[in-house]
Parts: C-alpha cells; structure tokens; sequence
C-alpha cells in the first residue's frame, strides 16, 4: 500500500464533510422532503426497536409470573409503538393476572379498536369482566369470541363457570360439555360438569365425570374430594371414606377433606374420629366456621350442651352469614332452656334461607 494513501483519504473526507456542511442551507424542497422522510424513517425504526426490547422485557417478566412488572414494560412498548397489537394483548393478559381488572378493560377495549376480528381478545376482556363480576358483559364477550373462533375450548369453559356461579346448572353442563368435546384432556371440565351434574342432583353422572378426571389426574385432591361428597349423598359412605382418604394422603393441608370426613364419620357414629376431623380442619384453616359448626352440632349430639354452645359462638363469629351454626346454637340453646335466644337464632337461620330454621322456627316459636 502506498504511505502517501492515508493522507489522500483524509483530505478527500474533509472535502466531503466541508461539501456536505455547505450543502444543509442548500437543499431545495425536495432534497428537504427526502431528507426529512429519511430522518422520520430512522426515528421510526429506533421507536420500533425500543418499543420490541420494552416487549420482550415483558415477555420474560410474564414467564416469570411477575405479572405488574410486566404490564409495565408492556406498557413501555406501547408508547413507543402505539400500533403494536400484541403488546395490548400481553399487557391485558398480564393485567387480568395480576386482577387488575378495569385496568384490562380498558387496554383490552382499545386492542379491539385497533383489530376488531380477534377472537383472544374478546375472550380475555370476557375474563376481566367476569373478574368485576359484571356477568352480563363476559357473556356477550365470550359469544362473540366463540363467533369468531368455535374452536377455543377455553370460551366454552368459562362460558360454563357463568353459568354454573349463577346457578343455571343444565347450561353449565351444555358449555363443559362442549370444552370436553374440543378438549378431551381438559379435567377441570370434567370436574365442573360433574359439581354441576351434582347440583342438579344426577348423582352418577356426577361420580362419572369426577372419576373421569380423576383416570386422567389421580393427583387432584379437590376433585376426590367433590367425589367423596358426592358418594356421601348416595350413601355409598365406605366409598366416601375412601375418597377423603386419597384427598388427605395426597394435600395433608386440605381442610375441606377434613371437614367432609369428618361428617361422614359423624353421621356413622364415630363421634371421637370426627371430632378429629373437625379440630384438624380447624388447625389447619382457623377461620373456618363449617368445621365450628360442625363441631358444634357433634357436641349437641354427645349431649355436651355448653361445648354445643360455645362452638356454635365460635362458628357464627367467624361467619355471620352461617346458618347451620344458628340453627346449632339454637338447639343448643333450647336444651339450656334459652328458648327466646333459640327462637331468634331459628329465625335468622330462616331468614338465611335454612330449611332446618324455618322447620325448627314454626315448630316451636310459630309462623
């Protein structure tokens, strides 16, 4: 190579930098335009690529289940690049699991602004109405998700837990049942049908479909649970026994099992078992006022009246809304001769819709 090269590259980019400082009051309108486009063009480009790196911040933030930290970079993406769709989806999905629900409303709406025809979307502010328990408006949200998209088993499922949370049992089982036609393996499905099977009284459809999640998942310890429940109602307690026992073996924290268990041994007469049951649940969930209540009415049946008394305070202190345990504390009541403390604790158990109050109430205090 030449020595003298460097220094000819050198004045020759001088020369260009000096032209090219001369040129800037020069331009005519077009090279201005051109100029100007190209600038816009490269600004464009640097907002694009911040507003994808404030994206895939909030992607791996979501993977990590740190669900406001992600709304927040999915929101930084958004101000970068106010057009970009899947930025609004992610960030009202993370809004919707981090139950920030009128928050999802709005991001959610103004994506189905920008992109009318999107299925996910109807579906996901479906969810965060049914979060603000504005029932009707998840409804018409999950409809028009289904018209776009009949294939989404996830809108017929949570088409069915509205209509089983406002107790229309027979449409819940039409929407489960349409979830486990698109997806077989889908066991909460399976065990809501089989809750509303329950409800509606169908005892062995019910017991079919818990059994059917279960063949799928042996480890889900709510649904033995609801199985155990359910076979208590048909009197098959040996079976019922068996469930709860699973249940336990499988969640020893599950209080619910407990308390269930606990029944079915009351109801057979082992009266020191269930008292076992029924202080474990306890134990384990203190504020839980059915194992009170259900304590309550096992002392009541030892003839252990003051023991009745003081479960039954305990129970209805903890939730005022329990009518088993007014219905407890009046018994109790009655048989250390409170008949108007009685009275008015079968009235408000009445009044809390107990068919026991209302039995007990006219029987002994009159209409």
């Amino acid at each position: 190579m030449s020595p003298t090269k460097p220094i000819v590259l050198a004045t020759l980019a001088i020369a260009i930098s000096s032209s090219s400082f001369a040129q800037l009051e020069e331009l005519t309108p077009e090279e201005q335009s051109y100029k100007d486009s190209i600038q816009a063009l490269n600004e464009d480009n640097a907002a694009i690529a911040s507003s994808q790196e404030a994206y895939n911040k909030g992607i791996d933030l979501f993977g990590q289940e740190k669900y406001s930290a992600a709304v927040q970079e999915f929101g930084k993406s958004i101000e970068f690049d106010p057009n970009f769709t899947a930025a609004y989806y992610n960030k009202g999905v993370a809004e919707n699991k981090s139950e920030k629900y009128n928050d999802a409303v709005k991001t959610l709406t103004h994506l189905i602004k920008l992109k009318n025809a999107y299925s996910k979307a109807f579906f996901q502010r479906g969810l965060s109405y049914q979060g603000l328990n504005d029932y009707v408006k998840a409804e018409e949200d999950y409809e028009k998700s289904i018209k776009l998209d009949a294939t989404n088993p996830k809108a017929y499922y949570n088409f069915g837990t509205l209509r089983f949370l406002q107790k229309d049992y027979e449409g819940a089982v039409k929407y489960f049942s349409k979830t486990i036609s698109l997806d077989k393996a889908n066991v909460n499905a399976y065990n809501d049908r089989g809750s509303s099977y329950r409800m509606l009284g169908k005892y062995p459809q019910a017991i079919a479909d818990y059994e059917a999640a279960i063949a799928k998942n042996p480890n889900l310890a709510f649904v033995l649970n609801n199985l155990g429940t359910t076979k208590s109602k048909t009197k098959d307690y040996t079976g019922a026994l068996a469930s709860f026992n699973r249940a336990i073996s499988i969640d020893a924290s599950f209080h619910l099992a407990y308390n269930n268990r606990g029944v079915v041994q009351m109801n057979q007469g082992r009266m020191v078992d269930a008292e076992k049951d029924f202080k474990k649940a306890l134990s384990v969930k203190s504020g839980y006022a059915p194992a009170a209540s259900n304590l309550s009415a096992l002392y009541f049946k030892k003839k252990e009246y003051k023991k009745a008394l003081d479960q039954a305070n305990k129970a209805i202190s903890m939730d005022k809304s329990n009518a088993a345990a007014y219905v407890n504390r009046a018994n109790a009541k009655e048989m250390t001769r409170d008949m108007n403390g009685a009275c008015q604790d079968w009235l408000k158990a009445k009044e809390l819709g107990s068919e026991a109050g209302k039995k007990y109430y006219a029987g002994n205090c009159g209409n």
